[in-house]
């Protein structure tokens, strides 16, 4: 994710990093040479002259658009689902925390103090680390101990596994008298607010946008973007190349954006800062138990969290 302070009107044109630009250069160079191309052969291939105007390209282009704004409206629904189920686990952590703190009495028997915090912080790791397919070890290791990390790893769901074992802890302060129903049934609620958004990730992971859908668009985009020229050197002449090459940056951006943002979880740019959300619900939920919190993430190079 791109965390940066607004530029001015001028410095935004010329904005690089974060911008999809880098990734769509080869084919804004493709696009170019076809100009030129259509541009030093008057629109002739083999000595024939292709007869386009720009009558059909007006037609078919807003009909491109409405359908780029549907994959665009699709892949931003993703990212911002994904956000706000994030959202909703620092909310439940927090929830839960200030619950477990204030209603169970630090005299109850099998009472750990910090145990409950840190399988929470373990889980919103476990979490991360499953959506983006990475190693959680080392934050298990740090959070619960080399041995508890090393029976996780043998499990599939790790997330899920954290949550039962909060509940499980719940479950022996009930059954020791030091929750009332009403207080377990509060504090249960959160925990299956959390579960739901595990689901919630677990379902935007595996149901990508069905792939029919990029083929299409991605066809459509290059042969409009690669018959273009031919339609505009009669009317435009020498300014094909430049005309030609801005509308396929447009167009070529769209659909590299909503690629990138239909995955919320990568690493690319303009994906969700996973690193630095879990950062933030580990600081929430310590400082709630009156520890000393870790440094909050910062921007990396160019301005960007991940």
């Amino acid at each position: 994710m791109i965390i940066r302070p607004a530029p001015n009107w001028f410095r935004m044109l010329f904005v690089w990093h974060g911008s999809v630009l880098k990734a769509i250069i080869p084919q804004l160079a493709f696009m170019t040479l076809v100009s030129v191309l259509a541009m030093c052969t008057h629109g002739r291939i083999l000595g024939e002259k292709i007869p386009l105007n720009t009558t059909p390209f007006t037609l078919c282009g807003v009909a491109l658009t409405i359908f780029l704004a549907f994959r665009n409206n699709a892949s931003y629904e993703r990212y911002w689902e994904a956000r706000r189920l994030w959202g909703n686990v620092l909310i439940s952590a927090r929830a839960l925390i200030s619950q477990f703190r204030n209603y169970v009495p630090a005299s109850a028997a099998p009472f750990e103090n910090r145990r409950v915090p840190r399988l929470l912080i373990a889980f919103a790791y476990a979490l991360k680390h499953e959506l983006r397919h990475s190693d959680p070890s080392v934050d298990f290791t740090r959070l619960l101990g080399a041995e508890q990390a090393a029976a996780l790893g043998t499990r599939v769901f790790r997330p899920i596994v954290l949550l039962d074992e909060v509940r499980r802890h719940l479950a022996a302060l009930k059954r020791a008298g030091a929750l009332s129903d009403t207080q377990l049934w509060m504090m249960d609620q959160q925990i299956n607010d959390l579960g739901a958004a595990v689901g919630g990730c677990e379902r935007i992971l595996a149901t990508p946008i069905p792939f029919a859908y990029g083929v299409l668009l991605h066809r459509t985009v290059y042969a409009y973007c690669a018959l273009l020229p031919f339609g505009l050197i009669d009317s435009i002449g020498f300014a094909t190349p430049l005309i030609c090459v801005f509308v396929s940056y447009t167009l070529l951006a769209l659909e590299a954006i909503a690629s990138e943002i239909s995955d919320p979880f990568g690493l690319a740019p303009n994906n969700l800062a996973l690193d630095a959300m879990t950062c933030t619900i580990e600081r929430a939920v310590l400082e709630l138990c009156d520890e000393a919190l870790p440094p909050a993430t910062q921007p990396g190079p160019h301005y960007q969290l991940t």
